[in-house]
């Protein structure tokens, strides 16, 4: 199977590193994206480019793949299903939540000149990195790249209603599948409320599982 990989915030796709070779073991076709105002000095990258290359690399699969997101970019295989519900296989979302119709992307940190810069780790002290050792901090930090604003303020846009029919999996790193249930039936995620086929399962680890954890996340992905 195709297994399209789209990291979160301030990543590119070699934060899939250390989980392709399991996958590939296993028999399937990973290919991690990394998308414009990536590491390619285009600081005026938007939403809507990041949608185009994951939809580029979805309509260049040889079959319906699974299409993953990490953290904000569940919103990203979101918006893929929502184009192209006929292509996709399953979305994976790792760690987050696709955001609403008419929500910013990812309007989260302080931007400065036209970038949303890393936070450092201050914001995400607790259950989000309690399972990261002083190197792995490093290396999260280090590859991190600021996201421009036209991507973190742009706009989500959900058009096509059979995006509820794709099957969705919730991965449940920091938070467990209990408490992702009980969000979504207070109505805080409305897109996971109306999925049709929705199974939430736990990797017990914290925000960055292809860092800490990623031979599990692979089988998983596939399991």
């Amino acid at each position: 199977m195709d297994i399209l990989l789209i990291a979160g915030l301030w990543l590119d796709g070699s934060a899939w590193d250390d989980v392709v070779p399991t996958l590939e073991a296993l028999g399937h076709r990973p290919v991690p994206l990394t998308l414009p105002g990536q590491g390619d000095g285009s600081a005026s990258a938007t939403l809507d480019d990041q949608v185009a290359a994951v939809l580029a690399a979805l309509d260049a699969a040889s079959e319906k793949p699974m299409v993953v997101g990490h953290s904000a970019a569940c919103t990203l295989a979101w918006l893929a299903a929502d184009a192209r519900p006929e292509k996709v296989a399953e979305v994976v979302l790792i760690g987050g939540f696709p955001a609403a119709d008419g929500e910013p992307y990812a309007d989260l940190f302080e931007a400065k000149d036209g970038v949303m810069p890393f936070p450092g780790w201050g914001p995400f002290e607790g259950p989000d990195s309690a399972d990261l050792d002083e190197n792995a901090r490093r290396r999260i930090a280090a590859a991190a790249i600021p996201v421009p604003t036209g991507v973190t303020k742009g706009l989500v846009r959900l058009v096509d209603e059979r995006r509820f029919d794709v099957p969705v999996v919730l991965v449940c790193p920091e938070f467990t599948p209990a408490q992702a249930q009980e969000w979504i039936g207070a109505g805080h995620v409305p897109e996971l409320a109306k999925a049709k086929r929705l199974d939430l399962v736990d990797i017990d680890s914290g925000h960055w599982p292809m860092v800490s954890k990623p031979t599990e996340l692979a089988r998983l992905l596939v399991s």
